[in-house]
């Protein structure tokens, strides 16, 4: 059994990961796990990036195809999309559902997908939706672990 069907946390040996360079553009990662009807983020994905055998099936994505707009996290009804862009920094941005929202340029702290504390990040964008999409710069060593914020 995996982790995440025992304690609802998402590893990342259970996803598809971009390359190097695929992060450095900025992409759209999936961390969707459950086989569940849902395929909002096929429709909302203007570069036919993401795709699904059926409409129970696991959403996969081309990251070549993938163009990190961000469409798709605020249509997942499972916050469970993130794009992230990796250079000197990374830049995250993730669904938040809690009020109030941060402000832009805030400084937050990241969590981990246990939401522990993991960084400092500062907000460098908030886009407001019916999800709302907050983007986060933290070291890059944190891209593929920070998942969410506290506001400090």
């Amino acid at each position: 059994m995996k982790r995440w069907e025992i304690e609802g946390i998402v590893e990342l040996k259970d996803l598809e990961l971009p390359n190097e360079e695929q992060l450095r553009k900025g992409v759209a990662i999936i961390e969707c796990v459950q086989e569940i009807p849902c395929n909002p983020c096929v429709d909302a994905c203007p570069t036919n990036a993401i795709s699904m055998e059926n409409i129970n099936a696991l959403p996969k994505i081309d990251y070549e195809k993938c163009i990190g707009c961000g469409k798709c996290i605020e249509v997942c009804p499972g916050l469970a999309i993130f794009v992230v862009k990796v250079n000197e920094k990374a830049l995250i941005s993730l669904p938040y559902e809690f009020l109030p929202l941060p402000k832009e340029g805030q400084k937050v702290k990241a969590l981990d997908r246990e939401g522990k504390e993991i960084c400092d990040a500062i907000v460098k964008k908030v886009k407001k939706g019916k999800t709302p999409v907050i983007t986060i710069e933290v070291p890059p060593q944190y891209a593929m672990e920070a998942r969410n914020i506290r506001i400090a």
